[in-house]
């Protein structure tokens, strides 16, 4: 039966030997990480996810920072409707 320092070594050849993890870069949204991780923030922070998949929040907004819970989709601005303008109060948008 191996000791403890024979698995130990063992356990850091497994790690060494495992593939990379894949980190998902999305413009408008989270970054996509497989899990588990463990986040360290600017404050020194450590928190752990077990998750097979995590999002981290990149915009800051999110209530349960450093995980993304989708704060990110209400910054989006209401821009002129079609045909570069506004609608007046009271009217609908068409759509295309």
């Amino acid at each position: 039966m191996p000791g403890s320092d024979e698995r130990a070594g063992r356990d850091r050849q497994d790690e060494r030997n495992e593939r990379p993890r894949r980190v998902v870069v999305n413009r408008d949204g989270p970054i996509l990480v497989e899990g588990p991780v463990e986040v360290v923030a600017d404050d020194g922070t450590t928190t752990r996810s077990d998750r097979f998949v995590v999002a981290i929040c990149t915009c800051r907004r999110s209530r349960t920072y450093p995980w993304c819970d989708t704060s990110h989709r209400r910054r989006k601005s209401a821009g002129p409707g079609p045909g570069g303008r506004q609608p007046r109060e009271g009217e609908e948008e068409s759509g295309p």
